[in-house]
């Protein structure tokens, strides 16, 4: 499968921003790998977590039902189906247990995935950034004290807290990255982040070495979706351009292509234009949310990204060889 000179694209996020962007590459003519975080520590995916010592399964769930071929079927909303009552099983997502079920069977979590996925016909592969657990750790500073900056730990509470993120770590600092995941964002074409909760979706990514060090060694275009409206908590009070700030200052070696926006979610064109120009990046404003704040549509996200993707020129591979 092609779409002009590109082949192969690897979608880096979590959670429902990244289910619309899957969902939107889906009916492209491309070969997608999701690649997803695995700091997440709250609900289902939490409880999983810490009792079994597993990755998170929620957003590798969410992502692996948002590439079936029958993401509207029975199969999808069963995988879906989240338990209510009192107990063990109450808030579980029975696809978050069945990928409990398949590492314990298999003993590797990429095996299980690529099982479930081709259960559920995925029009694509489901990948986690690291094969173990993290911890996100923020240092949060409050703008209106002069006091110094409070340590927040885990993803639930970073994603809630209200201030300004002056850094961001994850714990190990070198967790074991996922070689699949490296191995395709090696081979990608393009590369896609967002849109989702900026730093503990979206950004979080470039903080496993292992990860950060494939993306800025490749020579495939980085495509930003920018997020439709700043989140309550984590990036309260953002506007367009700070996505991108938060970016450089976070991680000036890692460059941007495009930033895709929507016209209704930019206020500042002229800030985000230079935000933009500043991480090397060119600005694509295009129609791509269901309504004014979002969500994104799926069907206007895809063809924004079709239109992308077929501009992207062919470019030498790590073989020295011209892909297209």
């Amino acid at each position: 499968m092609t779409l002009g000179n590109v082949s192969r694209v690897v979608a880096f996020g979590g959670g429902h921003g990244l289910a619309a962007t899957l969902r939107a590459l889906a009916a492209l003519p491309v070969d997608i790998t999701a690649v997803v975080g695995t700091g997440d520590d709250g609900g289902s995916s939490g409880r999983l977590r810490e009792h079994l010592g597993v990755p998170p399964p929620g957003d590798l769930r969410m992502a692996l039902v948002s590439l079936s071929e029958r993401s509207s079927s029975l199969w999808a909303r069963v995988m879906q189906h989240r338990f209510g009552g009192r107990g063990d099983v109450e808030g579980h997502a029975l696809g978050n247990l069945l990928l409990a079920a398949l590492w314990e069977e298999t003993g590797d979590v990429v095996s299980g995935l690529d099982l479930l996925g081709g259960v559920l016909r995925a029009r694509g592969r489901v990948l986690p950034n690291t094969l173990q657990p993290v911890v996100l750790v923020a240092d949060v500073v409050d703008p209106e004290s002069e006091g110094p900056a409070q340590e927040v730990r885990g993803q639930a509470r970073v994603t809630t807290t209200r201030g300004t993120v002056a850094s961001l770590r994850i714990e190990p600092e070198e967790p074991n990255e996922c070689p699949q995941a490296v191995e395709a964002i090696v081979a990608a074409d393009a590369l896609v982040f967002g849109p989702g909760s900026w730093y503990t979706s979206v950004i979080v990514h470039l903080l496993v070495p292992g990860i950060a060090h494939a993306v800025l060694a490749s020579s495939a275009p980085r495509i930003l979706v920018l997020n439709a409206s700043p989140q309550g908590g984590e990036t309260e009070g953002f506007t367009a351009d700070t996505y991108l700030r938060t970016w450089r200052e976070l991680f000036p070696e890692q460059r941007l292509d495009v930033v895709l926006a929507d016209p209704s979610s930019v206020g500042d064109r002229g800030a985000l234009l230079e935000a933009a120009r500043s991480l090397g990046a060119r600005v694509h404003l295009a129609d791509v949310l269901e309504g004014p704040g979002g969500p994104h549509d799926p069907e206007l996200l895809g063809s924004a990204l079709e239109s992308l993707l077929q501009a992207v020129p062919a470019h030498p591979d790590s073989r020295g060889r011209v892909q297209g």
